[in-house]
């Protein structure tokens, strides 16, 4: 029986392509890409006197110690703003050194009781509706014996890393809070709720430069006063106007100096301090900047602005110093960099990046600052999709590099390859961002692995678009994705994966068959990466691992979970972890040699699956979520995985009855595009992610379906682009 109907057969993209599956693969993948077009990460300032926010994505909010003459019974206020692109509830955990009321949008959603004020270990979770823009959250610290703070921030690290952005107008689109000063009267009104109320009070930290600092050199507020040493400045000269302009620099410096203009020398002094005025004729565009300066004496920067036009402006616009690219909070049109030591100081055209940390001379310990005290420029990836970082995402994009392929049409290709690439370029950068400032603001889960999740499915789905063209920064991660899995990751004696720790107590020692998608398609193509045969032999000795211990050899399928905690499997054959389980065994086999020494026992391993998850097919052909249980939904992640694995096993002459499992992935995909596509492009009927339980009640009527969830888009357009491929097999028969 049909336990639900997804879609009415007349919204299905079968009533009008039930012959064309290319049509299918372009319209699964161009609303995917419609929805998450291609952005790049948004730079914006964050001040290291404000708080720091640890690994575990959370603020250390300690106000004891940025008021050390707080009294018991004072009370400071915290304050931030949190951007939601729509109506929705998020998790928030927080650790208190003290009592703490959370408020957000004036509602308070958190009041931390006894054992929370005593306990500062102790991890509290709650949940809050967020409304669908800015979200003022104000905390509200009292000091006693135990403290005054907390660790606040995101409930899920790896699914809602969220960052907080300053809410006073100074300090638009800064990252971080502000905090007020001790008080011993609760605030009447909050600020966020009434203007008024939030211009009465000094909020902190402060970012004006001391009396004794703002009279030095741009170089010597920043860095201090360190003879011999070097550093940059860079912003850009925007002309406007489609004609030349005649330009002219002004104004001095202390320290050697020289200036470059995209790359050329325009200016250079050898004195010690002087005044500057250079003019030239300016092209149009965008030119860029760079000031170069070594200390040389008791003071060092410098002031250089464009003079006012001496001929009528009228017209058109007058050429522009700007900020190199954009960085929200930022102050004036320059960007610094350094000090450098004078046996490491970088090209002036190795600088003009975004993020020098990277280049080969700048080594360790250099970003871009603004002329605001402590305050440093850092990139947060704020899209929704494009850009992240995360195991279903993995899969998806997989499927897009190859619908690219598949339909040689490269629209495709590049927007996997330009998401891969946005990651493993800035991966370096944001391991440098991580050990600066506590946590990144992009690639948070690369940056931090803890979990196969972390890092195999993405990976793998990496070094394939690496194949395609050669991704920046690719090699660089993949080396750290297998570090982590053969020298960190947990495992059992026999050297199987297995998890030791889980979100809650519940899920930890235990083996789930999911991972071994997590990691034996990464070890595959790190294999064919580099040649290393222990990358092969380990992927190989994972399913030998796997089976010993989930195979249900009655039913040739296999148990989602292993529970070391009870010593046994959890009972019930899961449809996707199934389904994880055969597309990776499919993915090895496809690679490794047939004189492996594992080769023949991994055969008959797939062979064995494949006629156990054949013969539990559905009337509509798709399987079910609960494998066995008919009347658990029709789910369409795992019925894509099975048809990937079956043409495959026929293509490349795997399964010895090819009528059975042809006549399978053909019905597949008449029930995914029948029942689980619609006409625009949205794929139906993919099982959210999961946790695990004994109970098959869990997996059938708590694990729901979601609308375009990214565990399933990917692998749907795979199975598409196997079923063509089947196809063009049996016709080349003919």
């Amino acid at each position: 029986m049909r336990a639900i109907t997804y879609i009415d057969k007349q919204q299905s993209i079968a009533s009008i392509a039930s012959d064309n599956a290319e049509l299918v693969l372009s319209a699964v993948a161009n609303r995917f890409i419609g929805s998450h077009p291609k952005l790049p990460p948004v730079y914006r300032t964050h001040t290291t006197r404000g708080f720091r926010r640890g690994n575990d994505y959370r603020y250390h909010m300690d106000l004891a110690e940025k008021w050390p003459e707080l009294t018991d019974g004072q009370f400071v206020y915290v304050w931030g703003k949190l951007w939601s692109d729509q109506d929705s509830e998020s998790p928030f955990s927080i650790s208190c050194f003290g009592p703490v009321n959370v408020y957000i949008n004036e509602s308070k959603v958190f009041a931390s009781n006894l054992n929370d004020d005593v306990f500062p270990d102790r991890k509290t979770y709650f949940r809050s509706k967020l409304r669908q823009g800015w979200n003022d959250i104000v905390l509200e610290l009292v000091k006693t014996g135990t403290g005054c703070g907390c660790l606040f921030g995101s409930g899920s690290v790896k699914g809602f890393p969220m960052h907080i952005l300053a809410p006073t107008f100074d300090r638009d689109g800064q990252e971080g809070w502000v905090y007020s000063e001790p008080q011993r009267e609760r605030m009447s009104v909050l600020p966020g709720s009434n203007e008024a109320t939030a211009e009465k009070y000094t909020w902190y930290p402060s970012l004006e430069w001391q009396p004794d600092e703002a009279d030095k050199g741009s170089f010597a507020k920043l860095f201090g006063n360190h003879p011999g040493m070097t550093a940059f400045a860079w912003s850009k000269l925007d002309n406007s106007s489609p004609v030349k302009r005649m330009v002219r620099l002004e104004g001095h410096h202390h320290g050697q100096l020289t200036i470059y203009l995209n790359g050329t020398t325009l200016y250079e002094s050898e004195a010690s301090e002087g005044q500057l005025e250079i003019g030239m004729e300016l092209a149009f565009g965008s030119h860029d900047l760079i000031v170069q300066s070594a200390n040389t004496g008791s003071d060092w920067g410098f002031e250089l602005s464009l003079a006012a036009p001496q001929e009528p402006t009228v017209g058109y616009l007058f050429p522009q110093l700007k900020l190199p690219f954009a960085v929200a909070g930022a102050v004036g049109p320059w960007l610094y960099l350094g000090p450098f030591e004078p046996d490491r100081v970088p090209h002036a055209a190795e600088v003009a990046c975004v993020h020098p940390a990277l280049t080969s001379k700048a080594g360790e310990g250099f970003g871009w600052r603004t002329n605001q005290p402590d305050t440093w420029v850092r990139p947060y990836l704020e899209n929704t999709m494009f850009g992240k970082w995360n195991y279903p995402l993995g899969v998806t994009l997989y499927g897009i590099l190859k619908t690219g392929a598949m339909l040689s049409d490269s629209h495709y290709t590049n927007y996997a390859s330009d998401h891969i690439e946005q990651c493993t370029s800035i991966f370096a950068y944001s391991l440098w961002d991580s050990r600066h400032f506590g946590s990144p603001g992009t690639n948070h889960q690369l940056a931090a692995i803890d979990s196969l999740d972390d890092c195999g499915s993405f990976g793998a789905a990496m070094l394939e678009a690496h194949k395609t063209r050669k991704l920046e920064g690719a090699e660089i991660a993949a080396e750290s994705i297998m570090s982590y899995i053969t020298d960190e990751q947990a495992r059992l004696p026999d050297g199987a994966l297995y998890r030791v720790r889980g979100t809650t107590d519940f899920m930890q020692n235990t083996m789930w068959c999911d991972d071994l998608y997590m990691s034996t398609p990464f070890l595959t193509r790190y294999y064919e990466l580099t040649g290393k045969a222990s990358a092969l032999d380990d992927a190989a000795e994972q399913f030998l691992r796997y089976k010993k211990r989930l195979f249900m050899p009655d039913l040739k399928i296999m148990h989602h979970v292993y529970d070391f905690k009870f010593d046994k499997p959890n009972g019930v054959p899961w449809g996707r972890g199934n389904g994880w389980v055969l597309f990776s065994l499919s993915e090895l086999l496809a690679v490794m040699p047939t004189d492996h020494k594992h080769y023949e026992q991994l055969m008959v391993f797939f062979k064995d699956l494949c006629e156990g998850y054949v013969s539990l097919q559905g009337a509509d052909g798709l399987w079910h979520q609960v494998l066995t249980d008919k009347d658990s939904y029709e789910e369409a992640s795992c019925t894509s995985m099975f048809m990937y694995a079956f043409a495959r096993g026929v293509r490349f002459g795997w399964l010895d009855d090819e009528e059975t499992y042809t006549t399978a992935v053909f019905r597949g995909w008449e029930g995914l595009t029948s029942h689980c596509i619609d006409k625009w492009g949205n794929v139906y009927g993919v099982c959210r992610g999961s946790g695990y339980s004994f109970s098959s009640l869990y997996y059938k009527d708590e694990l729901t379906w979601q609308l375009n969830d990214t565990h399933g888009i990917g692998i749907v357009l795979l199975a598409g682009i196997e079923m063509l491929q089947l196809h063009k097999h049996i016709n080349s028969r003919k």
